[in-house]
């Protein structure tokens, strides 16, 4: 089954001080490449997202978004009793001295001073942590099925295109007969022209063999043809298919281009352009294929 790298998944998880929404999309990559905005209560979960990504998606550039509406920072100020006491004792110390008395408001002096107030990182639940993984695996799950629809858009479009240079490949098989009285015209025109008596018959027959060996196509069509059902196997195979559909249609355009090559005729190298056209067409596709 063909899926597409290209998707997009959203879920929001609900929690009782805050909600939390997760969006996750992907482009085509040559590998899985995870990239992540997420707060930093969650940083220490990053390598678990990770893992959970990447069973499912296997490949593609990937971007994971959490968007948090809290009710409650996950930073609370403290008032730092530590510190403000070591300045009461100082300031009451230097006013003891000074003979100022004990009316002095210690505290509305000490407040501005700093590291006063200090700033605790909040833990992340356990509980939290399930609900969150949990919203995750379902943001995963609509964008891998968002990649299978897209997927058998696809393998539809490159499967008839497929067809399409399968049957262009048997349309070639009626020139060849002409191809090959063409040549055997055109060597027998020549070698007429170097013998005042026509042309040496065993001479003729050797330039015939040789000429149509050198441009005899049969090994090309049946390559190609075997490419072609191995392509179609292919497509019908479990898991990420890309890389390897990228390799047979790699096999195709040199069997194609040999046609090209080797066709010395006008009408099959029509036949080809065409085929090159519709295998371009399956190679932009496969970009995109996981």
């Amino acid at each position: 089954m063909i899926k597409s790298m290209t998707g997009f998944g959203k879920s929001v998880c609900e929690l009782p001080a805050k909600r939390i929404t997760i969006e996750i999309k992907s482009l085509n990559s040559k590998q899985l490449d995870i990239n992540t905005r997420i707060p930093n209560l969650y940083r220490e979960k990053e390598l678990s997202m990770r893992n959970i990504i990447s069973q499912t998606l296997q490949r593609g550039k990937v971007d994971v978004t959490f968007y948090v509406e809290s009710m409650i920072p996950d930073k609370i100020p403290q008032v730092n009793e530590e510190v403000i006491s070591a300045y009461h004792n100082q300031l009451k110390s230097v006013a003891d001295k000074l003979n100022i008395g004990d009316s002095t408001d210690y505290l509305r002096i000490i407040m501005p001073l700093p590291d006063t107030m200090k700033t605790m990182p909040a833990e992340l639940d356990e509980e939290e942590w399930k609900a969150v993984s949990s919203s995750l695996s379902e943001a995963i799950e609509q964008l891998d099925n968002f990649r299978i629809q897209e997927g058998n858009s696809m393998q539809a479009d490159v499967r008839e295109r497929c067809e399409n240079i399968a049957t262009l490949l048997e349309q070639i098989t009626p020139f060849e007969t002409q191809r090959t009285e063409k040549i055997k015209n055109r060597i027998k025109e020549n070698l007429s022209d170097f013998s005042n008596n026509g042309a040496d018959e065993n001479r003729f027959e050797q330039e015939l063999i040789y000429y149509l060996e050198k441009l005899d196509i049969s090994e090309e069509k049946v390559r190609l043809k075997n490419h072609i059902n191995y392509f179609y196997e292919t497509m019908e195979e479990d898991g990420p298919v890309g890389k390897k559909l990228g390799f047979i249609t790699q096999e195709m355009g040199r069997e194609i281009n040999t046609l090209g090559s080797k066709a010395n005729d006008s009408d099959i190298q029509h036949i080809v352009v065409k085929m090159k056209d519709d295998l371009e067409k399956i190679k932009e596709q496969i970009l995109n294929i996981l």
